[in-house]
């Protein structure tokens, strides 16, 4: 099968490639810095620049998960315009080279977010609720899903990925939680209520592949463990895992201040279920918090 990607040097996209790459799979990563991507996806990866660099050679699945850290500072308006063109002009963007090719791939597989649903409180929230509170990510997640459900106009089978706090070694938003909390400075955020929905990279991986493979697959599916937790109770569960206390709360009125409207997607939170996933017949390897950190960070 060859495989396009978009966002394929990122987090999940290197490990979509090393994963495909291993089952004898054709890939190729569009991106800005091409040559680079062979050291960052592995050899055999090839890099383009634009979606034309592939000319007439048939293409079977697009992966689309390009997109610009949404939580890596404030949201500016500069910040906000950059966060919209790396997801909704970059997937119109997209549209337009599908809509010229002659030969159609077969699925496109789209990035998404929980944050879709925006700050939904205690409600349990599978693919079939309604977002519960409008913001800028949820605003974001809607439109790049409606940027993306064009391709199903074109023939092609749309998957959209709702993906929550995907938990990874070597990345995301492990990296940046780790130093505070290997310094003893970790706890909750806020009040410490609001839900977090979790995936392990590993099941976050194997999700993808199967809804690749599954061609009755289609729509929205939240790809988050099971087994939500409260921000508290991941603190308590993070520092324990590092052997360190978890007592340095920090308090929303601070986190207003220093990060502005980006503070929503802290204090807030969803609690997603995997309800279509797990219908489908997906088998979760990880649904335990504990287990999960324990996995990704028990030689610390």
């Amino acid at each position: 099968m060859h495989i396009l990607l978009t966002g394929g040097t990122g987090l999940i996209g290197r490990r979509l490639c090393r994963h495909w790459r291993d089952q004898g799979h054709q890939l190729t990563v569009l991106s800005r810095t091409p040559e680079q991507v062979p050291g960052l996806c592995g050899a055999g990866v090839r890099g383009i620049a634009h979606p034309d660099d592939i000319r007439d050679q048939a293409v079977d699945a697009v992966i689309n998960l390009a997109g610009a850290p949404i939580a890596d500072r404030p949201w500016t308006r500069k910040r906000k315009m950059l966060l919209w063109d790396s997801r909704i002009t970059l997937t119109e963007q997209l549209m337009a080279w599908l809509e010229r090719r002659e030969q159609k791939p077969r699925v496109l597989i789209s990035g998404s977010a929980v944050g879709w649903y925006g700050d939904g409180g205690e409600r349990e929230l599978d693919e079939d609720a309604a977002p519960v509170s409008e913001d800028f990510a949820s605003r974001l997640c809607i439109a790049w899903e409606e940027t993306a459900q064009r391709a199903e106009g074109l023939g092609m089978r749309v998957v959209l990925l709702r993906t929550g706090l995907v938990l990874a070694r070597d990345g995301g938003m492990m990296q940046r939680l780790l130093p505070p909390f290997k310094l003893g400075m970790g706890g909750p955020i806020g009040s410490g209520r609001q839900w977090m929905p979790w995936v392990h990279i590993d099941d976050q991986i194997a999700a993808i592949d199967f809804l690749l493979n599954r061609d009755d697959a289609q729509g929205p599916y939240n790809i988050c463990s099971p087994s939500p937790v409260r921000n508290r109770d991941f603190a308590r569960t993070l520092a324990a895992i590092l052997h360190r206390p978890a007592f340095m709360p920090m308090p929303a009125f601070a986190l207003k201040v220093l990060m502005g409207e980006l503070s929503i997607l802290l204090l807030g939170g969803q609690r997603a279920s995997p309800s279509r996933l797990q219908a489908a017949g997906f088998t979760f390897r990880f649904t335990d918090l504990h287990a999960a950190l324990e996995n990704l960070l028990g030689r610390h």
